[in-house]
């Protein structure tokens, strides 16, 4: 039976690593994230993307990477060394996706598609977004709908993707040196230099993904490729404990000049993190 005609794949238990928890005052630091009310330093949300790949490749074949596409809403962070198992539900127009700890809480809920999909999870969560109030933004209150940003140069270099394959749940041949392919999680590192083009001005306060989506458009993309950037605000966010942005990174090949992917970010910033909201120096 192949994975398109199964109701659900569930794949093993992996435990994702927090690979960034030595970064001092990131949600990642155990110190900080503590701080801030987590149970420790995150594992960032793209490495839970990188989990799903092998069945969306049961399911499409090789040509996921190159106009497949990953939508996850973040429901609860995890800390280092947790296990989490993804699962795949194949559907008429596109995947839903699930990924639970052991204890059965939701870790993300999305979608996945073989092309650019108008009913991804984000496309409908961003849909239904609605704007803060007159001034409710501090950290973002320099940032606004429709600003946008050109000529970023954006690069994986293959030595970053060797030591991200060196905890990555999933080690696929695709990623190996013949081929360089950049998993989900570093398709999201490739797009996060664009950060500061949007979010420079939040200064130190601590961020976090909310939700991320990969939309390959003529993939692959590729580590030691040079590409360039360029981004669009779609919407702003508040909430009792954070600030957000909503913000695309289209990610194009510096020498054709076509748009290669997409990267869709949903990115918090905690009001405790920052003195804009508790009033430390």
């Amino acid at each position: 039976m192949t994975l398109a005609e199964q109701q659900e794949h569930a794949g093993p238990f992996r435990i994702p690593r927090n690979t960034a928890q030595e970064v001092k005052g990131s949600i990642h630091d155990d110190a900080t994230a503590s701080k801030l009310g987590f149970r420790g330093g995150t594992v960032a949300g793209s490495i839970h993307m990188d989990q799903f790949v092998p069945a969306l490749l049961a399911l499409h074949g090789p040509a996921w990477f190159e106009t497949g596409g990953l939508s996850l809403m973040f429901k609860q962070a995890t800390v280092d060394g947790e296990a989490v198992r993804a699962t795949v539900k194949p559907g008429a127009d596109r995947a839903a996706l699930t990924m639970f700890n052991e204890a059965g809480a939701l870790i993300c809920e999305g979608t996945a598609s073989i092309d650019d999909d108008s009913g991804s999870e984000l496309a409908c969560r961003l849909k239904a977004q609605e704007p803060p109030a007159s001034g409710a933004l501090r950290i973002l209150a320099a940032v606004r709908a429709g600003d946008e940003a050109r000529d970023i140069p954006l690069a994986v270099t293959p030595e970053a993707l060797a030591k991200r394959l060196a905890t990555i749940t999933e080690l696929l041949p695709e990623y190996g040196p013949d081929h360089l392919i950049l998993p989900p999680s570093m398709a999201v590192v490739l797009a996060h230099g664009a950060r500061a083009a949007v979010v420079g001005s939040a200064g130190k306060a601590v961020g976090l993904f909310g939700a991320l989506e990969v939309q390959h458009l003529a993939g692959p993309l590729r580590a030691g490729v040079d590409y360039v950037g360029r981004t669009k605000v779609h919407a702003l966010a508040e909430s009792p404990k954070t600030e957000a942005v909503w913000y695309d990174v289209f990610i194009a090949d510096q020498a054709a000049g076509q748009d290669m992917a997409r990267v869709r970010f949903f990115l918090r910033f905690m009001k405790g993190s920052s003195p804009l909201w508790t009033g430390a120096a």
